[in-house]
């Protein structure tokens, strides 16, 4: 629903006070004073922590620094004043007596229609509130929105620029209105071309995105990923290569949810995620798990929530979750009040309901650690087995890697035989030969050959012996028949 109709409906539903989280202040009093003067045809009054109510002068210096008293004031005013904005109020949200103040004013205002709005950059509320004051999330902007600002810049500029409006409009997403003023302004005055505009953006959406709290973005690799085996998956993959187009929209089409893979270290899951980012030709965003978690109650929470608003509107794109069974395991051992859980059901909510174009690529070693909630149909379109590679993907593996570092030379090496003697190894471990027997080569100063890669495999004990009996277990859950195999 687009943000100013929800406010409309918000106010003319008698919800009296409501706090709106947003990063985005300005964006948020401009949408407040054009729905305000369209529902009750008056304006807002406005109220900051350091200059107090702006908009009148009776009440300024009383209520300069003084968050109990700007409320106080509110019953101060006559009922032809509607809409009371008051700025940063998460700071004070904590504060017992600007808890009972906003009790006490709940029934002021219901019975003189008058309504007050808080803003804060805070994601939850006291539970003491959350029977009083309506939660609202002022999301990014739309594509109305960023339409508006490219007419503004771009067309006002006599900049030429009508048949990449489309597309420009698509790389702004998951930009704050500001953000995409201070970007189109760097355009114009840089005079980039056109060719070169859609770059600009996405080294600007990069640099957005690093400083986002859990979330690390990829860009499109020029040189085509390859994964070597995986036919079904590949197959699978393929059907839906233009799932996220308008035509398949038009069709009827659902948007694909993603993918679990489960198999053993090694065997290509998380190059898969990359792989799929360059063939959809989609971004790609890594959930870093790491950075998600902290100290302070509620900003876990508050993080979890920022990284799924930034995917969704940045859609279609991709979202890598790396190892997620470490991250949202069954058993949660940690002493952290709940954080884990509150921000997991955050997450497996959103995966369940979540209606924009983002693609999970989720992978795990093991599926033992996973709660049960996360494997039902309805978070992942399908779960996928990644076994170790068999002896026609171990050959394309080798010829993939050989490739890279001897293109000119790969097929004199006996991909053959190499592929006979190294079952049991993962892709990884197959890379590891080739890359000791390059170090065995260079050493010697001379080629490496199949000699020294089949001297670099008898070395290594790969992860299928160390780890015999837990791989044998997975094997036979990825071979029971209750998921696909890749």
């Amino acid at each position: 629903m687009d943000f100013e109709k929800e406010i409309k409906i918000k106010l003319i539903s008698n919800n009296f006070l409501i706090y709106i989280s947003t990063e985005e202040e300005e964006r948020l009093e401009y949408i407040l004073k054009y729905t305000t003067d369209q529902i009750f045809k008056t304006k807002i009054y406005s109220w900051n922590f350091i200059d107090g109510y702006t908009d009148n002068p009776n009440y300024v210096s009383k209520c300069k620094q003084n968050p109990l008293e700007a409320l106080n004031t509110i019953t101060k005013y006559d009922n032809n004043t509607k809409v009371f904005f008051l700025k940063d109020f998460h700071v004070f949200l904590q504060d017992i007596s600007i808890h009972r103040k906003l009790k006490n004013l709940y029934q002021y205002l219901n019975e003189s229609n008058q309504y007050v709005i808080l803003s804060g950059t805070e994601i939850n509320l006291p539970n003491e509130l959350k029977e009083y004051i309506i939660y609202v999330q002022m999301p990014l902007p739309n594509k109305r929105e960023i339409s508006i600002e490219l007419n503004r810049f771009l067309y006002k500029k006599n900049t030429d620029k009508s048949k990449y409006k489309e597309t420009i409009c698509m790389a702004y997403t998951g930009f704050s209105i500001n953000k995409i003023r201070k970007s189109l302004s760097k355009l114009i005055l840089n005079n980039i071309q056109k060719n070169q505009i859609i770059e600009n953006i996405l080294q600007e959406k990069e640099e957005i995105i690093q400083k986002t709290e859990g979330l690390k973005f990829y860009s499109s690799q020029n040189n085509r990923l390859e994964v070597g085996g995986l036919q079904n998956l590949k197959n699978w993959l393929q059907i839906r290569n233009l799932a996220f187009t308008q035509k398949a929209q038009s069709y009827g089409i659902k948007k694909p949810k993603g993918i679990l893979l489960v198999g053993i270290q090694g065997t290509g899951k998380s190059l898969s995620a990359k792989t799929i980012s360059n063939e959809w030709n989609m971004p790609l965003f890594r959930l870093d798990v790491s950075k998600i978690f902290t100290g302070i109650l509620g900003e876990s929470e508050n993080r979890i929530a920022k990284v799924i608003n930034i995917c969704e509107k940045s859609s279609p794109c991709i979202l890598w979750i790396d190892e997620i069974d470490k991250i949202f395991s069954e058993h949660n051992t940690t002493n952290d009040s709940g954080t884990k859980q509150r921000v997991t059901n955050i997450f497996l909510t959103w995966l369940s309901e979540k209606k924009q174009g983002v693609f999970i690529v989720a992978t795990a070693n093991t599926i033992n650690q996973l709660p049960i909630e996360i494997l039902r149909k309805g978070r992942f379109d399908e779960i996928f087995f990644v076994d170790l590679p068999n002896f026609r993907a171990r050959l394309k593996i080798f010829q993939i890697h050989l490739k890279k570092c001897r293109p000119m030379t790969w097929n004199k090496y006996n991909i053959y035989y190499l592929s006979k003697i190294s079952k049991g190894f993962s892709g990884a471990e197959i890379e590891q030969s080739i890359i000791d027997a390059m170090y065995t080569g260079f050493y010697n100063n001379r080629e490496f050959t199949s000699m020294d890669v089949k001297n670099a495999i008898s070395k290594i004990i790969p992860l299928s012996k160390i780890e015999h009996k837990k791989i044998l277990n997975l094997r036979k859950w990825g071979y029971s028949g209750k998921i696909k195999i890749a």
